[in-house]
């Protein structure tokens, strides 16, 4: 069994890093390139890029910061935000991104995800799922969170897994950036409804609440105001637990 995962989940727009609430309002947090040193500094295992704006703007990949990420970063990382091709997905490989994430493009052309699945290996190639409750009931949202789709998030998981997804990045719009930790039971209905490993995003703001995820089902935990600030005043300050911290949040397994 793999052990548990805390990913720093860091939201770019216009070559900077930002963080948001609700997906709305994205504040400055930092400078990738000195970020990215920080989090070596601190032993990070992996890290997570999504440009925030690449997709529903139209833009295209920012391959110049690409590259100055994949050059400070000596820790896998992956990235989503503006992937739209199969030779977008191998420029990222050839840059050094472990895996690349599908949003938008997952949902308005699945057959992507199994073409990227067939071409470079599922464990390379994650689908994002961004879920907001409307009226009620939650939805898949897609374009960063300004189109709702007809899409139940447990039966687009499953299609998603059945189309070569490796991975699922299941996150809580209504919960972004807001540290009331992830929502459970959203976890818990997809991981369980899915056999490969679904990381929870969204209303983290403890260690515990990360393990909680984790108890709820998913194989990591995404984390971002919990690391790019100091407690809720939202005072900017690049963080991560020290490795004893993992260690008794998440057992001896843990790095």
């Amino acid at each position: 069994m793999l052990r548990p995962r805390l990913i720093p989940c860091l939201l770019l727009r216009d070559g900077r890093l930002v963080k948001t609430v609700r997906f709305r309002d994205p504040s400055y947090v930092g400078d990738p390139t000195n970020t990215i040193r920080i989090f070596d500094e601190m032993e990070v295992d992996e890290l997570l890029f999504l440009d925030i704006g690449a997709g529903h703007e139209g833009r295209t990949i920012d391959w110049k910061l690409l590259e100055g990420i994949a050059t400070e970063c000596f820790m896998p990382f992956g990235y989503g935000g503006g992937v739209r091709t199969i030779e977008d997905m191998g420029r990222l490989y050839t840059l050094g991104a472990e895996k690349v994430v599908l949003n938008t493009a997952a949902y308005d052309n699945p057959a992507l995800v199994s073409r990227a699945a067939e071409r470079f290996g599922s464990q390379s190639v994650v689908v994002s799922i961004d879920v907001k409750t409307d009226v009620g009931r939650p939805y898949v949202y897609v374009d960063g969170g300004r189109r709702r789709t007809a899409a139940d998030p447990l039966d687009f998981a499953k299609r998603m897994a059945e189309a070569g997804a490796g991975e699922l990045l299941i996150t809580s719009i209504d919960r972004d950036g807001t540290f009331r930790g992830y929502d459970l039971a959203l976890v818990e209905r997809v991981a369980s409804a899915v056999s490969i490993p679904v990381i929870c995003c969204g209303g983290a703001d403890t260690l515990e609440g990360a393990r909680a995820g984790i108890r709820a089902g998913a194989s990591g935990a995404a984390v971002g105001s919990m690391v790019v600030y100091q407690g809720k005043n939202r005072a900017v300050l690049i963080n991560y637990p020290a490795p004893k911290e993992l260690r008794d949040a998440f057992g001896a397994g843990s790095r």
